[in-house]
């Protein structure tokens, strides 16, 4: 397929999607099945009019990974509930740290024991594909700064911060295979892979989102007719905290989702809102002490970070459907080999569901919302992005085809199986919340 028969594919789609968008919500399914099943049929499996080859443009895609997740992550911040508490985020933070961990040990035992993966390999595809994904998931996500519904708050600011917290994970799995440097025992990885990048990127992204709302609100209250270009600070912003993040040797991908979230904070503090005042206009309790999505429309932006959202989450949008094009063209007839499809069931229905019981044993999290958290761990972007940022950092090619074809399956088997199962249990499970 040409560069220009790539654009008019891509453009013909959008124009469709465009046009049968209110047709499209109606359906049972979500757009992410659509891209994925014209994908499929130009791709390989089907008509055969272009193929994507993950391991040969293994730096592009992880260029293009790398963008979509940063306006991602960034999107989600900024959609982060005012004020921020610990006793609201204590379960987001249990999942991305304590089912995390849970979930890449579940995958490498299991890899390593069942298919015999070396246990670096094994370890490696475990933080692969333990991540959930902030792109592919915006049916069960935030959808605006109001929304105030406690499973999307959840579930987002999980996939917010454990798409820093896997890196960890690669880090190891690439030490366990001689092309990472874990130091002695372990302790340089500790030191610096684990402690230093995670706190640094906290750090950086927190005081880069706080000293950019507070310019922001000074030029704005010096003169009030001063014009500032919101997306062009937002895209700023992103770059530049992940720019020293990883200069600094730090995650990037939790620098730029705390610098969204004390960017929106640090915002409507300085506009005077009071908390109580944010949250009767926003949502309110209902039962079982959960918040309750607001049915009202979302307030007239605030500042920079609301001002620049829709604007990263049209590109959001775009890039969804080229990378799930090209996901579609990357599969071959063969790429479904019964290892693949195992790890994947096994991801869904045993790894998941139990890191997430288990990660959040002690809280107060209802029943239902750690069932249908254990369900919706949507992969799908970022684990693209991990695979493709081990390949160029040194991945030996026989265990890169393996894990190409293995993540490859997780993926769409993901867009599938949540995509379609997402509107009915949000209906049923989450009756005029998931509407």
């Amino acid at each position: 397929m040409t560069n220009a028969q790539w654009i008019l594919l891509v453009g013909t789609l959008m124009l469709a999607m465009g046009l049968t968008s209110s047709v499209l919500k109606r359906l049972p399914v979500t757009s992410a099945i659509v891209y994925l099943a014209v994908g499929i049929i130009v791709g390989p499996i089907g008509l055969g009019l272009f193929h994507f080859n993950p391991l040969k443009q293994s730096a592009l895609l992880e260029v293009l990974t790398e963008v979509v997740v940063l306006i991602s992550l960034f999107a989600a911040g900024v959609k982060m509930p005012v004020p921020v508490s610990l006793p609201r985020w204590r379960a987001p933070i249990l999942l991305a740290s304590a089912s995390m961990m849970l979930t890449v040990g579940m995958v490498a035992a299991f890899a390593h024991w069942v298919f015999g993966m070396q246990i670096g390999a094994a370890v490696l595809l475990g933080a692969i594909v333990a991540p959930t994904d902030p792109v592919l998931a915006t049916d069960v996500q935030t959808r605006h700064p109001g929304d105030r519904d406690r499973l999307r708050f959840t579930l987002t600011c999980e996939a917010g911060m454990n798409d820093g917290s896997a890196f960890p994970f690669v880090m190891l799995g690439l030490g366990l295979l001689g092309v990472h440097e874990l130091g002695d025992l372990g302790l340089r990885w500790v030191l610096v892979d684990v402690l230093w990048a995670t706190v640094a990127a906290v750090v950086i992204g927190v005081v880069g989102g706080v000293a950019l709302a507070r310019v922001g609100h000074a030029l704005r209250a010096r003169k009030p007719a001063w014009g500032l270009m919101d997306d062009f600070l937002g895209l700023g912003l992103i770059g530049m905290v992940y720019g020293l993040s990883v200069m600094a040797s730090a995650w990037g991908f939790l620098a730029v989702f705390f610098a969204a979230v004390a960017l929106r904070q640090t915002e409507r503090q300085l506009a005077g809102a009071a908390p109580e005042m944010v949250e009767r206009l926003q949502g309110g309790h209902g039962a079982n002490g959960e918040l309750e999505a607001s049915v009202a429309a979302p307030a007239q932006p605030v500042g920079i970070s609301e001002g620049s959202l829709m604007f990263k989450e049209h590109l959001e949008r775009l890039s969804e459907v080229v990378l799930i094009l090209l996901v579609g063209g990357s599969l071959f007839i063969d790429s479904w080999s019964l290892r693949a499809v195992g790890l994947a069931l096994f991801l869904f229905l045993v790894a998941r569901p139990v890191s997430v019981f288990l990660g959040l044993l002690g809280t107060r999290t209802s029943w239902r919302i750690r069932g249908l958290s254990g369900w919706f761990g949507v992969r799908g972007i970022g684990s693209l992005y991990y695979l493709m940022y081990a390949i160029q950092h040194g991945l030996p090619e026989p265990v890169a085809l393996e894990l190409i074809h293995m993540t490859l399956v997780v993926v769409t088997l993901s867009i599938v199986l949540h995509g379609i199962s997402v509107k009915p249990m949000m209906g049923r499970y989450w009756p005029g919340r998931g509407a």
